[in-house]
């Protein structure tokens, strides 16, 4: 059996992220969503939401399986006996990101292979940040994620709304 891991933080996940996982299915025999619990980044969701959000998003497709991780993506991919780390290329900018951490998670681990999907044409302007921004400027997201990311969107920022906003949105 090959299990491949397809980490990310997915705050929140998009159509983007589930098309790639999708097609990941189809390639491997069990596809892994780990949901990172502590990036160096702002989020938006807690990382029991964004898990809760990535299973609801996937609840139809028995290959994807969806867990939290902390620590280095390299040892959980160990842990798990993930064979393979998938990742999306959107744009340029992707590959020279991707293809550093590519390399430095061959140092680490000669046995696991990082292999890159390359986005759906539709959503290559798509990022998790470009989509709360959206959101949190009571813009029309509904093209960008599912219905129930959408939903769950609304109401964090109607309850941000009634608390002072984040510092930042951006990634």
């Amino acid at each position: 059996m090959v299990r491949a891991l397809f980490p990310g933080t997915f705050d929140p996940i998009h159509l983007g992220h589930m098309d790639i996982a999708n097609r990941a299915s189809r390639l491997f025999d069990e596809v892994v969503m780990a949901v990172y619990d502590k990036p160096l980044k702002s989020l938006m969701f807690s990382p029991e939401e964004r898990i809760s959000l990535v299973q609801e998003a996937f609840r139809d497709n028995p290959k994807i399986k969806v867990t939290g991780y902390s620590g280095l993506t390299i040892d959980f991919a160990r842990k798990i006996d993930a064979h393979v780390i998938v990742r999306g290329l959107r744009v340029f900018s992707d590959f020279e990101f991707e293809f550093r951490m590519a390399l430095a998670n061959q140092r680490l681990a000669k046995d696991i292979e990082t292999v890159a999907l390359i986005t759906a044409e539709q959503h290559t302007f798509l990022s998790s940040s470009t989509v709360r921004e959206i959101a949190t400027l009571n813009g029309d997201v509904s093209s960008m994620v599912p219905l129930h990311v959408k939903e769950a969107l609304h109401i964090k920022v109607i309850n941000m709304g009634e608390q002072s906003p984040p510092n930042s949105l951006r990634d």
